[in-house]
């Protein structure tokens, strides 16, 4: 499993955050701008729900945006985790639902954002597969790397949740 903690080789993003399908945008906290040099990605009012997998001080949102966390890591996820993963694509598809833009960030945008981005995606009808393939056109051929999450994705995240709590 490639992550930000252990492979140093992964790159930044090139855009803050990315649109992945109508209104549902995934990001990071960090990307690399124009000049090469990296960048904080700050979310000021831009989106109407900003879904925070790993929360960093200075980088938003502004006050009166609704702002969900749930900071897991980049790595093996227990029930509890991915419950709260679940939960986070349901209140998603819900912003979606009323009309609302979403932004799901973890540090580049790339495995903890897709891992929601995509549950959400499969929800409203995508394949584990389909979903993966979008959100790696769209964000990053990084995105997604975490193979673990992948398999998660693959298994179905309430199946994944199921057998995590059986080994817990």
């Amino acid at each position: 499993m490639r992550t930000r903690g252990k492979q140093p080789d992964v790159p930044a993003p090139d855009s803050p955050w990315s649109e992945i399908a109508p209104d549902l945008w995934m990001g990071g906290h960090e990307f690399r701008g124009l000049s090469g040099q990296l960048e904080s990605a700050v979310v000021n009012r831009q989106f109407d729900l900003v879904q925070t997998l790993l929360r960093l001080p200075g980088h938003g949102p502004d006050h009166g945006v609704e702002h969900q966390v749930w900071p897991i890591p980049d790595g093996p996820l227990d029930g509890t985790q991915l419950a709260g993963v679940i939960r986070l694509a349901e209140a998603a598809c819900e912003a979606l639902d009323g009309g609302r833009t979403v932004l799901v960030r973890c540090f580049h945008g790339y495995n903890r954002s897709g891992l929601v981005v995509a549950h959400a995606l499969m929800r409203r009808g995508r394949t584990a597969e389909s979903a993966i393939r979008l959100i790696r056109s769209r964000r990053s051929s990084w995105a997604l790397h975490n193979d673990l999450f992948v398999d998660y994705l693959r298994a179905g995240l309430p199946t994944a949740r199921l057998l995590e709590e059986l080994t817990d």
